[in-house]
């Protein structure tokens, strides 16, 4: 196909319940346009496009699952002027298994490979899979390239990375693999971007959202993060339980009776602030806090596990320099930044009541020893950048040249 700098590349960024997808100029990887589907499964989930920050009307509402939405999408991107003008078409991956970390042409090999790991991300790869298949099928003659979000974890040290349990576990897949890896990984290009030497500095990066976690980055590699095996571990979570006793999973299992079936439903769409408080939006919990003391609850352990978990990835690496918080929560709440940061003063952390409750990028008192940060993340960026780098390393008649 002939390539010109009007080509885009497409990405497609699939949630639990919702999807979004951005066009990104192909070469300067400028974004064109951004759009998604939230809410989905409720009759409020609607398609919303973005250009320029403006919301274009129009667009259907009312997606019942996440099939339903990507074909939404494919049938709005296959009405614009854009159809004709995609170069390729980048993936986010929850996961690709043990051998599956770096970003990569999808095949029908690596499709068979997914399908065998499914057991490790039940709730995601699934959807994901067919998602590819449906674009597959829209966009014949486009190359789709994989973006595995475990690939910023791939390199943490043996000690972190493995289970204490035997090693034919390991060898069926069952390791450390951390999560939220596109988002970390923009936050570091960001960091450096912005002068910070980030192969010199102790980081841990907040990742708050309705999946929350944290990594600990020293000297440019993650050593250390609070998912694990799946996105349901770590820190407690908008329906997730985080870490729990392996005790506590026998008991429901045994005295709950649960199949495992029902085991994974409880963890990963009935625990967390949902189980605490009945809701599991945060900002919704946070104004009902003052009069609802299941909701205050619900946020008195988020923060709690936060600062626990700061504490402790500050151990991994010997100390700390920088402190980000990025995703959802970690960049729009300051009630929810300086509950975490309050009692951190031993660490160095200190935070500017004023500079947060504005929403400073440097949130940071001048009397702590440690910078804290709010950036925002942009997973669909990353995401364009490792597109554009796999297909340019392709000798193919899709090529391009700039």
């Amino acid at each position: 196909m002939a390539v010109s700098l009007n080509t885009f590349l497409l990405t497609i960024n699939c949630g639990s319940s919702s999807l979004k997808f951005s066009l990104y100029h192909t070469g300067s990887l400028q974004q064109e346009l951004s759009g998604s589907v939230n809410a989905i499964g409720s009759a409020s989930s609607k398609l919303v496009i973005n250009k320029q920050e403006q919301a274009l009307p129009g667009h259907p509402a009312g997606f019942k699952n996440l099939d339903a939405a990507v074909k939404a999408v494919i049938h709005w991107i296959k009405q614009s002027r854009y159809n004709n003008n995609l170069l390729a078409i980048g993936h986010r991956l929850v996961q690709g298994g043990p051998n599956h970390r770096a970003p990569q042409l999808i095949t029908d090999d690596l499709l068979k490979t997914l399908h065998q790991y499914i057991y490790l991300a039940p709730n995601h790869l699934p959807d994901e899979i067919k998602a590819i298949k449906a674009f597959q099928q829209a966009f014949a003659q486009l190359p789709q390239v994989a973006c595995f979000d475990t690939a910023f974890h791939a390199d943490m040290p043996d000690e972190a990375k493995y289970y204490p349990l035997p090693d034919k576990y390991r060898e069926q897949g069952l390791l450390h693999y951390g999560f939220h890896g596109l988002s970390y990984q923009y936050i570091m290009q960001k960091l450096a971007a912005d002068g910070i030497n980030v192969n010199k500095q102790n980081i841990i990066i907040a990742h708050l959202g309705n999946g929350a976690s944290m990594a600990a980055v020293k000297n440019g590699i993650s050593v250390e993060t609070t998912m694990g095996l799946s996105p349901i571990g770590g820190l407690v979570m908008g329906t997730r339980s985080g870490d729990l006793d392996p005790g506590v999973v026998l008991f429901l299992l045994k005295q709950g009776r649960l199949t495992t079936t029902q085991l994974d439903t409880l963890l990963s769409k009935q625990s967390g602030l949902k189980a605490i408080a009945g809701k599991s939006d945060v900002q919704e919990l946070l104004g009902l806090a003052a009069h609802d003391a299941k909701a205050r609850a619900a946020i008195t352990t988020f923060c709690y596990q936060a600062r626990k978990f700061i504490g402790s990835l500050a151990a991994a690496m010997g100390g700390l320099d920088l402190l980000v918080f990025t995703g959802g929560i970690g960049e729009h709440s300051a009630v929810i930044r300086e509950l975490i940061c309050r009692d951190l003063d031993f660490l160095g952390i200190r935070i500017d009541e004023k500079l947060n409750n504005h929403h400073n990028e440097n949130i940071s008192s001048p009397t702590g020893k440690v910078k804290v940060m709010v950036l925002k993340t942009n997973e669909e960026a990353m995401i364009a950048q490792h597109t554009q780098t796999i297909i340019l390393k392709q000798n193919s008649p899709w090529k391009p040249k700039f």
